[in-house]
């Protein structure tokens, strides 16, 4: 197998090439959990965009070195930039990121990502705005970005959005983790492909990509492939996917206050205990309200707007946040969750009922400091249903 570099250590994104059609792309930070470094955002835009143009090039495949696919961006180094009231490097990652995110979504060649480990933040947005998503046993899935003090960004708004029912609320407010068979079922993923096929399923896309007299290689010859080692497991019985009456009952509501209150009384009438129903309610307490406000409105708003509209929408949430005018929480968060560790975050404004509505449009305002995020002009045209599926297949 050809490579354009020789894969030592030191390479944050090694790129192969197998033959004149496919591309091979693997995050090679294991031990960050190969979290994506500004550096790494910028390369990956280039290398996407290159093969978009490139008549050759067919498939692209990303995937992760070690335990983990991505676990997001490299929030560690943008805090050490940042939290001395120097937000340039975090705007500048923010940038960076929804760019690639909006080049992946609008690729007009297939884009099969191997989310075998964790997926977070970032992660979730490199591979699910892209074509297809593979899942194993070893996928855990989060967008923790609310416990952090910040938001689910990087296009989030508009996957989650588009989630069976509530769902998405459900992810973005509580952080809640899923496994490959709960992706799968969501319609986050689009296929299961067990560990052990992987090596099998990456030699046969590349052979059948190759071999293909085609010019081009369409979502239904690409489906295909993958299905030959795909299996479709259904999620365990405790999973939340099979708590879609309560989620739609409780995450439908107006606002932040009302889910709560919602969740809380379903827990009064379930006399025998719900140990899912009371995590649900904790993760809520334990999230900054802040973030819990302006995450629940950005989903909400993400139902009617595409792709570039959330990306752009989020572009002006992470610079308002960088900012700290309102709050500094995604400091404190970080602080708390990833540099110092004590596990006690302490969030202002503390309590939801704190926040006014003025305080919230303020991260949805217009920019007064910074340019705006100007997306690529892209020729793609990108359907609504692309990114995930509205249907839940238990």
């Amino acid at each position: 197998m050809a490579s354009s570099n020789p894969g030592s250590d030191e390479e944050d994104v090694l790129v192969q090439e197998p033959n004149a059609y496919v591309r091979i792309l693997t995050l090679n930070r294991p031990r960050q959990l190969n979290v994506i470094s500004i550096k790494m955002f910028s390369q990956l835009t280039e290398l996407v965009l290159a093969y978009d143009n490139d008549a050759n090039v067919k498939l692209v495949i990303v995937k992760g070195n070690g335990r983990a696919f991505c676990a997001g961006a490299d929030i560690v180094t943008l805090a050490r930039h940042h939290f001395d009231d120097n937000r340039r490097y975090g705007v500048k990652l923010a940038q960076l990121a929804y760019t690639l995110c909006y080049v992946i979504a609008t690729n007009s060649k297939p884009q099969v990502s191997i989310l075998n480990g964790i997926v977070m933040g970032a992660g979730a947005g490199i591979s699910i705005h892209g074509r297809f998503r593979v899942v194993t046993e070893n996928t855990m899935f989060a967008m923790p970005e609310a416990i952090v003090g910040g938001f689910p960004d990087v296009g989030a708004s508009y996957f989650l959005s588009r989630l069976p029912g509530f769902f998405g609320e459900y992810l973005g407010l509580t952080a809640a983790r899923l496994d490959g068979p709960e992706m799968l079922a969501m319609g986050l993923a689009t296929h299961f492909v067990p560990s052990t096929n992987l090596a099998l399923l990456e030699e046969a896309l590349v052979s059948q990509v190759g071999s293909r007299t085609s010019s081009t290689c369409d979502a239904a010859f690409i489906s295909a492939i993958i299905d030959e080692y795909s299996q479709r497991p259904a999620p365990e019985e405790t999973s939340a996917c099979r708590k879609m009456h309560v989620i739609d009952k409780c995450f439908s509501h107006k606002t932040v206050e009302e889910i709560l209150s919602a969740l809380e009384e379903e827990s009064k009438i379930n006399t025998n205990g719900d140990d899912w129903l009371d995590s649900t309610i904790q993760s809520l307490k334990m999230a900054s309200p802040m973030s819990l406000k302006i995450t629940l409105r950005s989903i909400r708003e993400g139902r009617t707007q595409g792709v570039g509209e959330c990306l752009v929408r989020d572009y002006r949430m992470a610079c308002h946040v960088l900012q700290g005018k309102i709050s500094k929480d995604a400091a404190e968060g970080v602080r708390a969750l990833l540099i110092e560790k004590d596990g006690n975050p302490k969030w202002d404004p503390s309590k939801l009922e704190l926040i006014t509505d003025q305080m919230v449009e303020h991260y949805f305002g217009k920019l007064d400091d910074v340019e705006e995020l100007k997306i690529p002009a892209r020729p793609n045209i990108l359907p609504v249903s692309r990114s995930v599926t509205t249907k839940a297949k238990l």
